[in-house]
């Protein structure tokens, strides 16, 4: 392997040209790569391969052109921490007609854009992998560095897959380059036939690629075995073959090569991208492949445009410090202070109203008209009261735009908790020295050091489990998959949702029936998810418009 920085520190330049190789034309299911490059003059060296693996890895994630406005990737900010807003943890600023906010308030059609990126992309990303795969042999390399190269461009096509057959259900299975007049004729395969093919790609890339301890660090952000067991755990538990998750889980468990860490904040702030606890991320730097996370993100006093919300169901998900769950009716509940005495990966996670970012007092009361992050319907500002400390570092200068922060996909913490809930839904024995090797170990990090849980009958931990997944891995895109494989997406995303509570606001916003909430909580939205219908999102009515059989 050349000694190359794998964050696009030496190649981003070299990606400008080689994305000719991967020049798209048409709206429609991709049939790029075409030939407008000169392949024969190509993959003469590994140098022209890994540029080749690296574009595959960038895909179409937007680097280094200012904020990204809607979603351009699987793994960009845009398209991983914003599907949040269709789940009950967060709220979109732009309103209830935002894309995001339409997957889950009943409102869902095949013409919803969101859907046509997420389609769109997924198959120029795939189109690549296949370019990639029928080409790699070109490419003077020995076996074992050829080998590993088929493996990860086999599971970033299998990645699509997964995500497509989670979200999409049934689409089309193309493992090969296509004509135009193939790819507006393909058919669907069943999401069966899309989980085998996934399934059967992850195992079989595995063997192929380094384990976690193996990775250089100017490998770093390239898939591991670590990393494609994540992801086949992953889908085994959506498809509820919780004996194959325990097994994949468990492969990475007794690899003993990751860990958690012991600062929680740090493996999101930037200062800790090289944790143990970080099995895969989308890799960014800097001027030269930089995202516009803080921009998007920063409350507004601090020259963001605050668009991610946090949502008042969520903040009440995290109990006190003691291990007891959150009550507005607890004599420790504070108004003035949401976080004192409570999980403290609440204050690593949100901003509250009165609580310091950088070097101000975030004000979001709704009567503080002063405030540029009042609480009102119209101010580029919070809509629930809670802004986002998580992702964002608050010692970052310069522009807001040009952040080199990773973003973690998958983390060590998401595996421990897999793997109890695998065990939990197969039925297996849960006794006390497996929580504390799964749920405490997370709880039990330095930073964090909750009590241990000590539930072992399945009923009883079962909420436990999916509460601790809930605050551990807030606001990390993992929400709304979960609570649509959990299939409680249709109870859970249904009825009034809130913010803060501000129990003497005079400017308290109140639900559509002019009825003040209880506990003086903000109106935010209402939520409609329809059972049945919402569950796999319709194809893009730009794809069925081109072909009629994808319908």
């Amino acid at each position: 392997m050349l000694n190359l920085n794998f964050k696009y520190k030496n190649i981003y330049a070299g990606l400008l040209g080689i994305s000719l190789l991967f020049v798209s034309c048409q709206d429609q299911l991709e049939t790029n790569p075409l030939d407008q490059f000169a392949n024969e003059s190509f993959w003469k060296s590994e140098n022209d391969a890994l540029l080749a693996i690296t574009g595959l890895y960038r895909g179409e994630i937007q680097m280094n052109n200012g904020a990204e406005y809607t979603l351009s990737d699987w793994w960009s900010y845009y398209g991983l921490l914003y599907l949040e807003f269709a789940s009950d943890n967060a709220y979109d600023r732009r309103g209830d007609n935002a894309d995001l906010t339409k997957l889950s308030d009943g409102t869902l059609t095949s013409s919803v854009g969101v859907l046509r990126n997420f389609w769109r992309n997924s198959y120029k990303r795939i189109a690549r992998a296949n370019f990639f795969l029928e080409n790699i042999s070109k490419a003077p390399l020995d076996e074992a560095t050829r080998n590993r190269y088929v493996a990860e461009a086999r599971f970033i096509r299998a990645a699509q897959y997964y995500y497509l057959s989670q979200h999409f259900g049934s689409v089309p299975l193309v493992t090969k380059v296509l004509t135009l007049h193939e790819a507006n004729n393909v058919d669907k395969a069943s999401k069966e036939e899309i989980v085998a093919f996934v399934h059967k790609e992850f195992t079989e890339a595995i063997e192929a690629l380094p384990s976690h301890a193996n990775l250089t660090t100017q490998e770093r952000g390239r898939i591991t075995k670590q990393g494609v067991w994540a992801f086949l755990g992953r889908l085994q538990l959506s498809e509820k073959d919780y004996r194959g998750a325990i097994n994949s889980y468990q492969s990475i468990i007794s690899a003993n090569e990751n860990s958690i860490d012991a600062n929680y904040s740090s493996l999101f702030d930037g200062t800790n991208e090289t944790s143990n606890e970080i099995l895969f991320a989308t890799q960014y730097l800097t001027d030269l492949a930089s995202n516009a996370m803080l921009q998007h993100q920063y409350p507004a006093t601090a020259g963001g445009w605050h668009l991610h919300n946090p949502l008042g169901s969520l903040v009440e998900a995290y109990g006190f410090n003691d291990g007891t769950m959150f009550s507005y009716e607890d004599m420790r509940y504070d108004a003035t202070d949401l976080t004192k005495g409570r999980d403290p990966r609440l204050s690593y996670t949100i901003i509250t109203n009165g609580d310091k970012f950088k070097d101000f007092e975030y004000q979001s009361h709704p009567d503080l008209t002063s405030s540029k992050d009042q609480l009102t319907t119209t101010k580029q500002a919070t809509r629930t009261g809670y802004g986002l400390r998580k992702f964002n570092n608050e010692k970052f200068t310069g522009d807001l735009q040009n952040s080199g922060i990773d973003l973690p996909v998958i983390r060590y913490a998401e595996v421990l908790l897999s793997y109890l809930e695998a065990k939990l839904e197969n039925g297996d024995a849960i006794d006390q020295a497996l929580l504390d090797a799964t749920i405490n170990k997370v709880r039990a990090r330095a930073s964090v050091n909750m009590p241990a849980i000590q539930v072992t009958d399945a009923a009883t931990l079962r909420p436990i489990l999916r509460n601790e997944r809930r605050v551990e891995l807030a606001l990390e895109g993992i929400r709304y998959w979960d609570l649509l494989r959990w299939d409680i997406a249709h109870d859970v995303l249904q009825g009034e949702f809130y913010g803060a509570p501000f129990p003497d606001a005079n400017n308290l916003r109140v639900n559509p029936s002019g009825v003040k909430d209880q506990y003086s909580r903000w109106y935010v939205t209402s939520k409609k998810f329809r059972k049945g219908q919402d569950r796999y999102w319709p194809v893009p009515q730009s794809e069925v418009n081109v072909n009629p059989k994808l319908k």
